[in-house]
C-alpha cells in the first residue's frame, strides 16, 4: 500500500547466472582421471585438467523449451549441458566437454559475409590431419550456420551478449564414440564497433557420472 501512495517499485533485481546439476558460476567439478588419460591419445586436446573452475556461464535459447548451459572454466574449455522441457537433472540430454583451438579475428565486413558463406559450414574438411563431416544437415542444397545468441554471466558481475553462427561436425574415434569439433563465427558490439572472430573447438561426450561437484 505505501509503495503506491508515494510511488515506490520494488527493486528489479537481474537474472542469476542458470544453474544445473551442482553446476555454478564460482564452482568447480572434478572429471574422471582414469577416463582423460585413456581418451586423450584419440582427440584433439592436450594435457586436460581433471578439476576445473566455473569462471563464467553462458545461455544459449533454441526454442521455447530447449536450451543449452555453457560453463566456462579456467582449463580454457567450458562444459556444455543440453537441457529440454525445463531446468532439472531428468531435462538433461547430452554433456560434452569442449576446448578452445583457435580464435581468429575478422577484421571486414567483406571477410565476414565471406566466413558466413563459405568459411564455417563445409560438407567435409581436414582439421589437424583428421577427416570431419558436417552434423547438422539443412533441407536443402545448402547448409548455412546456425544462428543463435548466447547470454554470458562473469565471475565480476558482468553480463553479455553475442550472437553465434555456428556448425557441428563430428568423426568416429571408435565404434559408437565421436570426437567434435564445432565452427563459430561471433559477433559482440563493442562500444559502438562489432567486434567478430572465427572460434574452433573440439570436444566429446561426457557421462554424468563421470563428474564431481565441489
Amino acid at each position: 500500500m505505501f509503495e503506491r501512495l508515494f510511488g515506490k517499485r520494488p527493486a528489479q533485481t537481474e537474472p542469476r547466472a542458470p544453474e544445473v546439476m551442482g553446476l555454478h558460476l564460482g564452482g568447480s567439478f572434478s572429471l574422471d582421471e582414469l577416463k582423460l588419460r585413456l581418451l586423450e591419445p584419440d582427440i584433439v586436446p592436450e594435457g586436460m585438467a581433471s578439476h576445473q573452475i566455473i569462471q563464467a556461464v553462458g545461455e544459449i535459447k533454441l526454442d521455447a523449451n530447449s536450451r543449452v548451459l555453457r560453463f566456462y572454466t579456467d582449463d580454457d574449455a567450458f562444459l556444455q549441458v543440453l537441457l529440454d522441457g525445463g531446468g532439472s537433472e531428468s531435462d538433461i540430454r547430452d554433456v560434452k566437454l569442449w576446448y578452445f583451438y583457435e580464435t581468429r579475428g575478422v577484421g571486414s565486413e567483406a571477410d565476414w559475409n565471406s566466413l558466413l558463406k563459405n568459411g564455417i559450414s563445409q560438407a567435409n574438411f581436414t582439421f589437424e590431419d583428421r577427416e570431419w563431416l558436417r552434423v547438422w544437415e539443412g533441407t536443402g542444397d545448402s547448409s548455412p550456420p546456425v544462428a543463435m545468441t548466447e547470454t554470458t554471466w562473469q565471475a565480476n558481475g558482468g553480463v553479455s551478449s553475442t550472437d553465434q553462427f555456428a556448425m557441428l561436425y563430428e568423426r568416429e574415434i571408435a565404434p559408437q564414440r565421436f570426437e567434435y569439433l564445432m565452427k563459430v563465427g561471433e559477433e559482440k558490439l563493442e562500444g559502438s564497433r562489432l567486434d567478430r572472430c572465427l572460434v574452433i573447438s573440439t570436444g566429446f561426450d561426457i557421462e554424468p557420472a563421470d563428474l564431481t561437484f565441489i
